[in-house]
């Protein structure tokens, strides 16, 4: 029995898929990880990159050897898309010496009140 050791970049641990043969494809690789994290592959999509080498599995039929370690990442299904799209968000600034005014009011006002006999 063959093994791939996995883990995701966002956790500290490896995970181990067992397969019969010398390698497995990045397909069965998939397959297999989904099915042992329960997720569904209408959800996301899984990037493969080697734990040594660095390097990205991307063709589907790509064999990857027995006893090689891989990170895995959880994509979206259409991948990661960029925005050329800029929001301003606009804020108003207080207008200056109001909330300290209220907030000395609001202080002077709290010890008139201790101070006063009752």
């Amino acid at each position: 029995m063959s093994c791939v050791h996995y883990k995701f970049s966002s956790k500290l641990n490896y995970d181990t898929v067992t397969f019969d043969g010398l390698h497995i494809s990045l397909c069965d690789l998939k397959k297999q990880i989904m099915g042992r994290e329960k997720l569904k592959a209408a959800d996301c999509d899984l990037q493969i990159t080697n734990a040594q080498t660095k390097e990205e599995y991307t063709d589907d039929n790509a064999l990857i050897p027995k006893n090689s370690s891989v990170i895995v990442r959880r994509i979206p299904i259409g991948g990661v898309k960029s925005t050329s799209k800029t929001y301003v968000i606009s804020r108003t600034e207080p207008v200056m010496g109001t909330s300290k005014a209220v907030c000395k009011n609001t202080i002077s006002h709290f010890f008139y009140t201790l101070l006063l006999p009752l």
